[in-house]
């Protein structure tokens, strides 16, 4: 059974074509990579997956809810950790995570329990009355993936949730997500500019560049397709070698959903 399903996705700002006639599947309880170049179209799709813009033409189906008809109902089948911090360093991680259920309606009955959960699913329990300015880039990182969960979703987006993390805090990063894939089935969707790490644990990958899905399948099976030996190499050989510039815009994106949850309707 699909959980998200992409069918002739277009995105056009005024001439240019940022997403181009995309189609691609995820499978419930799927990890899956969405790969590409600085402004390959990752991030503007990963908006219309979202509901933070509309398609040009195409049609999405998420949980099976119409991103355009049913925003509300989409929107708690998601969520999503983005590149850039979007924590309020001046909150302690139990408020951080308070004002988050709050905005996803997380009903008042059991609604502590479920912040508790989370903050001991991501092993900062004993640190919930810290200040969030006073944790490391990890223990931020581990938090945004625990608010990200309180509403209970049914998918996970993350874009790049690794960057600028240590080695070893990337490894307990993507161990964590393992578990709670194994564990609960949740779908996993993420970007990420670090080979390995789509290589390690996606089960399915899309290469998207100028707008374009260009390859889609395994990790061997785009090896095998690209004649090449790592996942790197053919990446490489399917988006070229010329550096890109980066759009950026991630927190933008997190502020306007929440501006738009606290603005929606009722479920």
């Amino acid at each position: 059974m699909n959980i998200i399903e992409v069918n002739n996705l277009s995105k056009k700002f005024h001439d240019f074509a940022a997403v181009n006639d995309v189609s691609f599947n995820v499978a419930e309880g799927e990890i899956f990579a969405f790969l590409g170049p600085n402004g390959a179209g990752k991030s503007t799709t990963i908006k219309m997956l979202t509901t933070l813009l509309r398609p040009t033409r195409g049609e999405i189906v998420l949980n099976g809810f119409d991103p355009q008809k049913d925003p509300n109902s989409v929107r708690h089948s998601f969520g999503i950790v983005f590149q850039d911090p979007s924590l309020d360093d001046e909150l302690t991680a139990w408020e951080n995570m308070e004002f988050h259920s709050i905005l996803y309606k997380v009903p008042k009955k059991g609604r502590n329990e479920r912040i508790e959960k989370m903050l001991r699913f991501v092993d900062l329990w004993d640190r919930r009355d810290s200040m969030v300015k006073e944790f490391s880039g990890g223990m931020k990182r581990r938090l945004e993936i625990g608010r990200g969960l309180l509403h209970d979703p049914k998918i996970l987006f993350l874009d790049e949730p690794t960057l600028g993390l240590d080695p070893q805090t990337r490894n307990h990063m993507w161990n964590y997500l393992r578990e709670l894939n194994k564990a609960e089935g949740m779908t996993i969707f993420f970007t990420t500019h670090y080979m390995e790490e789509a290589e390690k644990m996606a089960q399915k990958i899309a290469v998207i560049d100028r707008g374009k899905i260009v390859a889609m399948g395994t990790s061997t099976e785009l090896k095998e397709q690209t004649k090449t030996d790592t996942l790197e190499a053919a990446f490489l050989a399917l988006t070229g070698k010329d550096i890109r510039e980066d759009s950026g815009g991630n927190l933008d994106m997190m502020r306007r959903m929440h501006r738009s949850r606290m603005g929606g309707g009722k479920r």
